[in-house]
């Protein structure tokens, strides 16, 4: 098992219509800031991964450096860290994800969130825990300036 955690800030100048978390588009008036598609839960689920297989982090898999992965969906991060897990004989048992978000609302998305990851790590959507919860008003994220994301992922290796 291992807890990983991601955060973004948002595009200071560049109004848009929706934010990616879990691989959903949510509404919103800011985009996240980042070279891929800025989902920052799916890169904390996929660190959580890389972290339980002893695999790195997604930089060192995806380097923001590298033009290739410029505006990529997070899908391809997640897919390379369930295949580096299926290839040692191990399988994804449970993925639990906490958004810490003051806006936009993150509950009405759930199930649409987990019907996207279910496939992708292999496991029923009943074996994916997703929630959130906002800052309080307090810190960056509490004035609304970004996101984070903590996951934690259970794996069975032989």
């Amino acid at each position: 098992m291992c807890a990983q955690d991601r955060a973004s800030t948002y595009t200071p100048s560049r109004p848009a219509k929706a934010v990616v978390l879990c691989g959903v588009s949510i509404p919103h008036a800011k985009k996240l800031k980042g070279h891929s598609d800025a989902d920052a839960a799916m890169h904390a689920l996929t660190d959580a991964i890389l972290g339980a297989i002893g695999e790195g982090d997604i930089g060192s898999h995806f380097p923001p450096s590298d033009p290739q992965w410029k505006n990529a969906p997070s899908s391809i991060f997640l897919e390379k860290a369930v295949s580096l897990l299926k290839s040692r004989g191990g399988i994804v048992a449970h993925a639990d994800i906490t958004i810490l978000a003051e806006v936009p609302k993150i509950s009405p998305h759930v199930p649409a969130m987990k019907g996207y990851l279910a496939p992708l790590l292999g496991i029923g959507s009943d074996r994916i825990a997703i929630k959130a919860t906002t800052m309080e008003k307090i810190g960056g994220i509490g004035r609304g300036e970004g996101i984070a994301a903590l996951a934690v992922a259970t794996v069975r290796l032989p």
